[in-house]
């Protein structure tokens, strides 16, 4: 009985190690279809938007910014200015404003409003109190994500970008390009950076450093370049070119090691034959 029961303990704490180790892999797969799934969606749903309910969307949205760039900078919004913002940039109703793709590290995400911990968790969050993401003079659009969530990587690997990297924004039927010109290390309560500047068109990813610590913000700033279709199908085939994911490798690795040390130590405990006084064997 004592031997049944430590068999019995060795599958449960197989079985707990072996869940432990897949659910990062497993749940970060579930939620990159569900990301996949919600851009789709969005697409979709712009395709079937009138050009003239389109247009008028964005007009609402660089008036929204305008009125922005004319006022000193707060990222605090009153219970009046949350709910007009609410409203803008929401074509399927979901609160998606667009997509953030980023082909070098393989990063392709809805963007919400808001950067509440529920937002954050499955998607970019858009600033709110920053210019919406439709591009112009005197903007600053800041786009927020996690890294490091065992769930879903995210911005797990923002810090990956260099100066001279592209990343896109597809907002209604348009897409924007922005190229890295700046990155830096702030604490969480500088917000300097973060200002619009006249004549200019930004586009700012926040994310936490270091990683796992979480101390302070990593800011990559990008400056509007021109959009060129080749921009994607170049970016398309570094993202393609890229080592395999260590977490996968890691995972393959272990699975098979785990299963065999199970297997051994199954084999260990199982009780053995006993001799008699004559010397038989019995089962």
């Amino acid at each position: 009985m004592r031997k049944h029961k430590s068999t019995a303990v060795l599958c449960i704490v197989f079985l707990v190690g072996l869940s432990l180790l897949l659910y990062p892999v497993i749940s970060s797969d579930v939620n990159e279809r569900h990301q996949t799934r919600a851009v789709a969606a969005y697409e979709k749903a712009v395709a079937e938007i009138s050009s003239d309910d389109s247009a008028a969307m964005r007009r609402a949205a660089e008036a929204y910014n305008a009125e922005l760039s004319s006022a000193p900078t707060s990222f605090v919004l009153s219970d009046a200015q949350q709910a007009a913002y609410d409203r803008l940039l929401d074509p399927t109703g979901s609160g998606i404003m667009g997509s953030i793709e980023i082909s070098s590290i393989g990063v392709s995400l809805p963007i919400y409003h808001g950067v509440s911990d529920e937002v954050l968790a499955v998607g970019a969050g858009h600033l709110p109190g920053s210019s919406l993401p439709v591009g112009g003079a005197s903007t600053h659009c800041v786009l927020s994500g996690h890294r490091g969530l065992p769930s879903s990587r995210l911005f797990t690997d923002l810090d990956q970008l260099q100066k001279g990297d592209v990343f896109l924004l597809h907002v209604l039927d348009e897409t924007l390009a922005y190229e890295v010109d700046q990155i830096l290390i702030v604490d969480p309560d500088e917000i300097d950076a973060l200002g619009i500047t006249a004549g200019e068109d930004y586009c700012t990813l926040v994310t936490c450093t270091p990683y796992g610590i979480n101390t302070q913000r990593l800011l990559i700033r990008g400056h509007r370049v021109p959009y060129t279709a080749s921009m994607t199908a170049a970016s398309s085939v570094d993202a393609d070119a890229e080592a395999a994911d260590p977490m996968l490798v890691a995972s393959a690795l272990a699975v098979p090691v785990l299963l065999i040390l199970f297997i051994v130590l199954l084999v260990r405990t199982r009780p053995g034959k006993k001799k008699t006084k004559g010397g038989d064997l019995l089962p």
